[in-house]
This record gives structure tokens, C-alpha cells and sequence, in this order.
């Protein structure tokens, strides 16, 4: 699946094929209290037990799924207007990878990293009135729903 926003993989950093981070954990971990989705990096509790064990396709598979669910809920409450103002935050806040990961997932990694105005990331809300921490928890539970959605239309099976 492209990365939305930049060129190549939303799972990979540049032509190495190699992962963005090792794992998408956040260390914020739900399913060890039931959930089926994880409340923090949004994947599914199989998936989460299953990790190490996965290929590098498969592992590929999931970073691209989570992309793609991250972006779709930063379009629906942000708008990136300067992208180079957010990579060149990203990369005054050393956020790893900044100049490889799509604008819209930076923009939700740089809102959570640190309490900076919107507009000085060169983000527009969508919202009019919404401080960057509400919109970060927007996104995130924006996020969560998207994800909760997708595990239940891959493996809900009617009663």
C-alpha cells in the first residue's frame, strides 16, 4: 500500500525496506487488561503477541495498516499547511526518522512530544477553537475507533 504523502511504503524509512522503529509498541499496552486492540499503539492483541515471530512482510503489513489509519484520522482534524515548518520542528525535537515519515504521522508524533502551537508546526485544525493537546487526543481517539472498525470487519464473525 503507497505511503500517503511521500514516496514508497508507509512501513519503511526510504529504499532500505528496513522498519521505522523495531516495534509500534508505545509501552501503553491495553490488551493486557482484554482489550483486542491496543489502546496505545493500535494493534490488534494477536498481533501484539505474535511480533517477534512475524516476517518482515508481515510486520510491513501492520506499519502500513497503522499508517494509513494514523493519516486518515490527521486529515480529519488537522491540515498540514507547511510541511517543511513541521519536518524542521521534528527535527530541532530529534524525533527519529522525521524526514522519512509522512506529514501527517509526524505531525501526530511531533503533538505528542511536545505542547507547541499548531500554527508554529505549520498545522491548521479543522477544528476552529481546539488547543494542539485537544487535537492530539482527537487524533488519537480518532485512531483507536479506526482501528477497533478495521478488527472488527477482518474478524467478527456473525453469530
Amino acid at each position: 500500500m503507497p505511503d500517503p504523502g511521500r514516496g514508497g511504503n508507509a512501513a519503511t524509512a526510504g529504499v532500505s525496506g528496513r522498519p521505522l522503529r523495531r516495534t509500534p509498541c508505545v509501552g501503553v499496552c491495553s490488551t493486557t487488561y482484554g482489550d483486542l486492540v491496543c489502546r496505545g499503539c493500535k494493534r490488534f492483541s494477536h498481533e501484539i503477541v505474535g511480533w517477534n515471530a512475524y516476517s518482515e512482510d508481515q510486520r510491513e503489513r501492520i506499519w502500513s495498516r497503522l499508517n494509513t489509519l494514523l493519516t486518515d484520522s490527521v486529515r480529519a482534524h488537522l491540515e498540514v499547511v507547511d510541511e517543511d515548518k513541521l519536518r524542521s520542528v521534528a527535527t530541532r525535537l530529534k524525533l527519529h526518522n522525521a524526514a522519512d515519515l509522512p506529514a501527517e504521522v509526524l505531525a501526530f508524533r511531533t503533538m505528542r512530544t511536545r505542547a507547541v502551537p499548531l500554527e508554529a508546526l505549520g498545522l491548521h485544525p479543522r477544528h476552529v477553537g481546539h488547543s494542539a493537546g485537544d487535537t492530539a487526543r482527537a487524533i488519537d481517539t480518532e485512531f483507536y475507533v479506526r482501528s477497533r472498525a478495521h478488527y472488527e470487519a477482518s474478524f467478527k464473525t456473525p453469530t
